[in-house]
């Protein structure tokens, strides 16, 4: 059976980072708790890459990120599809998840220009 991943792409102020990192952190700390495989968030670093004359859509444009910001690319590797959701649905049930205190608690980053996505494996090595 082929792993299964949730991808997401995010431009996130670089006033926010420590925050995101936090956040993030804990999100992948759950994930984990609840059988993730694997979590990585990842901070854009090269967003400007030059390849052999190559044209192609670059990260910052793709995420529509604006002055002072960076695009973080993640992602979460699980078993299957059924396995991720199994995860999440564990995650959502999670006291942590269901804080009062979290409730109205403001994401570090628009999530409106958050790109995410499932993906199966085609090519693992």
């Amino acid at each position: 059976m082929a792993k299964y991943v949730d991808g997401f792409v995010l431009p996130v102020p670089k006033k926010n980072m420590n925050t995101y990192r936090r956040m993030a952190g804990m999100m992948a700390k759950l994930t984990k708790k609840y059988g993730a495989l694997e979590c990585l968030e990842a901070a854009g670093d090269d967003l400007d890459p030059k390849m052999m004359g190559m044209k192609f859509t670059k990260f910052p444009a793709l995420a529509k990120a604006k002055p002072g910001e960076t695009v973080v690319f993640s992602f979460i590797v699980y078993k299957s599809k059924k396995h991720r959701d199994q995860v999440n649905a564990k995650i959502m049930k999670d006291p942590v998840m269901n804080d009062p205190k979290m409730k109205d608690k403001p994401m570090p980053f628009d999530m409106k220009r958050m790109a995410y996505g499932g993906f199966k494996a085609i090519v693992e090595a």
